[in-house]
């Protein structure tokens, strides 16, 4: 959580300016900032670790609080550098940066199994290290990122004020959106609650986090040069469009079989994770086609929005989870959760569309057509799923012909994304 705001969100500032020199500044601000945090930890670390790791009831790990400074520097580093290749649109770099720190957080992580759990957070240092270096040498052969001043910082730190004050209450009330559903589950219910929450989550937001994620990355590079352009408008629909199509396949498999498919593949104990994945569907869906639209925040310098939205759907989850623990029903917290946090995703997609001067009825629409279609897709399967006798040759032929069908509806969508 600490090291998602390390530069105080001033890397998000990065990709904003129009010229090199100007964003060679807000670089240096944001390093400078996640090397003050480094040492600010770093001495409450030493001064009083052990105290606070007695207050948490948890002393063993008072040894290990000095990765707390490490992860915040190299993770701090990693997310800067990784806005720096943004703006100059070195995606490539990116992809094998996360590819880089994946093999290697496994691999840290695999070796070090009988170390015990700390080996988690070595294995997340890792990666992270991995990923700022290699960041750090694509920076450098870039003359531009050396061409700062500090009467620049100065003029930057500024110049973008708003990102410290609002920005990084945002990413923390998003962050604590995120991290506290489990920890409200398994003190609520039990641990088992928690674990079947995790499962669904995990499940549905995964694969959608990757594909938003790196969307989210070319859109932001685009879109800070569309709106001084003044062509925002059609980028941003465009780009909901896209997003539109990919998660509506899935999301509507999940509404039609979720329990169903976390059976087959977790196993008949996992069942209740598929009901709950039914449910968050719809959440989940309005997440990722928010999500990588969530830089118009930055981009329209509208963070004060950003803190309200983001507080308003934190403070919603937190007593939609209280509320099913006062009615005693996880199944009603879930729905609860699942419900006002579709709701706010929903309110936000309204308010980019107003913001971007985008109508009603072109976001409307391109909801509704991926809908069509991936119902038609996903009928033979659908059909299988509600007969009580099929046969495994009939589901052998449902899951190929749907097979098919998705195949075709997606193959347009991956040609003219790849040419674009």
């Amino acid at each position: 959580m600490f090291a998602g705001v390390a530069s105080l969100r001033y890397e998000l500032a990065i990709p904003l300016p129009k010229n090199q020199h100007e964003s060679a500044n807000v670089l240096v601000l944001s390093l400078l900032l996640v090397l003050f945090m480094t040492g600010v930890s770093a001495v409450i670390v030493l001064m009083a670790g052990h105290q606070i790791a007695d207050h948490l009831g948890v002393p063993t790990l008072a040894s290990h609080f000095w990765l707390l400074p490490v992860g915040i520097f190299f993770s701090g580093c990693y997310k800067v550098f990784s806005y720096w290749a943004v703006r100059n649109k070195a995606f490539s770099v990116i992809a094998k940066t996360r590819i880089s720190q994946t093999f290697v957080t496994l691999a840290v992580q695999m070796m070090g199994f009988n170390l015990g759990g700390i080996t988690l957070v070595l294995g997340q240092v890792a990666g992270q290290v991995v990923g700022m270096v290699r960041l750090t040498k694509t920076a450098l052969m870039h003359s531009d990122a050396l061409q700062w001043s500090w009467l620049g910082v100065w003029e930057a730190a500024r110049r973008y004020k708003q990102f410290p004050i609002f920005s990084t209450w945002s990413g923390l009330f998003r962050t604590a959106g995120s991290q506290l559903p489990p920890v409200m589950f398994a003190a609520l219910f039990n641990a088992s609650a928690a674990g079947l929450y995790s499962l669904a989550h995990r499940v549905l937001a995964l694969p959608m986090s990757m594909v938003g994620g790196a969307i989210g990355q070319v859109f932001f590079s685009n879109a800070a040069e569309a709106y001084r352009e003044d062509r925002l408008a059609p980028l941003v629909a465009r780009v909901h469009e896209i997003l539109a199509k990919i998660a509506m396949p899935p999301v509507l498999m999940l509404i039609i079989a979720g329990p169903e498919l976390f059976a087959l593949v977790f196993g008949e104990q996992w069942r209740q994770a598929g009901d709950m994945a039914r449910w968050m569907a719809p959440w989940l869906y309005f997440a990722f086609i928010t999500s990588p639209l969530d830089n118009l925040f930055s981009i329209l310098e509208k963070q004060r929005q950003g803190v309200v939205i983001n507080g308003i759907s934190l403070a919603l989850r937190v007593l939609s989870i209280g509320a099913g623990a006062w009615y005693d029903d996880l199944m009603t917290a879930v729905i609860l959760f699942a419900a006002s946090s579709a709701l706010c995703r929903a309110g936000l997609l309204l308010w980019i569309a107003v913001v971007t001067k985008n109508s009603a009825s072109v976001i409307l629409m391109a909801t509704l057509k991926p809908v069509v279609f991936s119902m038609l897709s996903l009928l033979p399967i659908t059909l299988a799923f509600s007969s009580q006798t099929t046969t495994i040759t009939w589901w052998l032929l449902a899951a190929t012909l749907s097979a098919v069908l998705l195949a075709g509806y997606y193959w347009p969508l991956v040609r003219n994304v790849y040419a674009q």
